[in-house]
């Protein structure tokens, strides 16, 4: 199984996490990667997605030039905003047929619906415009700023990537006065993820992409000492993560641990959560390589993958699935957990399902007949 594959596994993994983690009733929740570091899914699904994009980058710019480069993350971009587009009135419509039903749900405000039935022009105006952006789909809102920057500024670190590193660090570094002056309805201004602030993790992912060659050629050497620093940080951001929850000797450990670092934000990206998802990033690069391919190689390993290869099918898949799956977990069989687990299993293979649907559109009658016939 290659490198992409569990990369798609990781991927898959992340939006399946994002998934859960808005289910509060859920039985995996659990098992989400939030219980066993300081950062979470949407850290990782930003770090993978710099990465691909610093291969795909690195690959039509060698076959086709930096113009075709830049065309193709302009299209990219456009995409990324339609999708935030359909599925901010998707979720708002989902809610609002909930509603309708008596079924109540906690993964988005039901207020979205309602705005939607009243003011659509409104509704529609304030999220193309960004000015809103309705949870679940907020994180497409900073995809959407990051990807439209690529064209512009890849070009830029491909060649001059060390004052493109300096430059990317002094922007996270102001970034919270500067995201406080973008229009918003929030009312502190400014994107819930602050797009300033995450773009050093993505365009950290995207410099992984594009030179994992020579990034490799220097660490793999070193890597007598850089495994046991990434080690210790891994380790450090599990045990503020997990400690708190075994006990009061532990508890009062993890309180020393958190207190020592400071502030950990995840909206302003603090350097915590930044520093712990670089650490792992390398765990899983070099250490567990090959476990990892390995399991990516199994059912499901390969689930996930595929998962993940249904880019923002995947990801508008999995917000509507959370809300179905909020709305299935606490209205019906009261507290059981069986049934709970079953819902949680159920929007896990439903996505997967969504996925593997997109990714063989072609093969399905109806789809294939209209492209025959056009």
């Amino acid at each position: 199984m290659n490198r992409n594959a569990a990369l798609d596994m990781l991927r898959g993994y992340a939006l399946v996490c994002i998934m859960l983690n808005h289910m509060p009733a859920g039985v995996l929740r659990a098992a989400t990667l939030n219980n066993f570091a300081v950062f979470d899914a949407a850290e990782l699904f930003v770090l993978l997605s710099g990465f691909l994009v610093g291969l795909v980058w690195l690959k039509i710019d060698a076959a086709q030039g930096t113009a075709a480069a830049r065309r193709r993350f302009a299209r990219r971009a456009l995409q990324v905003w339609w999708a935030l587009v359909a599925g901010s009135v998707l979720l708002a419509v989902l809610s609002a047929l909930l509603s309708a039903r008596g079924l109540s749900q906690t993964a988005v405000w039901s207020g979205y619906g309602d705005w939607l039935a009243r003011d659509p022009a409104g509704y529609l105006g304030a999220v193309m415009s960004l000015w809103m952006q309705p949870n679940l789909v907020d994180v497409l809102a900073l995809y959407v700023v990051l990807i439209a920057a690529v064209p512009l500024v890849l070009p830029v670190l491909a060649r001059r990537p060390a004052l493109f590193a300096a430059g990317s660090v002094a922007l996270w570094l102001v970034a919270p006065p500067l995201n406080a002056m973008l229009p918003n309805e929030r009312a502190g201004g400014g994107l819930l993820f602050n797009p300033f602030a995450w773009q050093l993790l993505f365009f950290a992912g995207a410099a992984m992409g594009l030179f994992r060659r020579r990034i490799m050629e220097v660490l793999r050497p070193r890597s007598a000492v850089v495994t046991p620093l990434a080690v210790f940080a891994a380790l450090y951001s599990t045990g503020m993560a997990l400690l708190w929850r075994m006990g009061p000797e532990a508890k009062h450990l993890a309180d020393l641990m958190w207190h020592a670092v400071g502030t950990v934000d995840k909206w302003g990206l603090d350097w915590v959560r930044l520093v712990a998802v670089i650490a792992w990033a390398w765990q899983v690069a070099v250490p567990l390589a090959r476990p990892l391919g390995w399991f990516a190689a199994t059912l499901p390993g390969r689930a996930l993958a595929t998962t993940g290869r249904g880019g923002l099918v995947s990801f508008v898949a999995c917000v509507l699935l959370s809300i179905l799956g909020d709305a299935l977990a606490t209205n019906f069989m009261g507290s059981d957990a069986a049934w709970r687990l079953t819902v949680d299993l159920f929007v896990i293979v439903a996505l997967w399902g969504v996925a593997a649907l997109w990714l063989n559109r072609d093969r399905l009658p109806l789809v294939g007949a209209a492209r025959a016939s056009g």
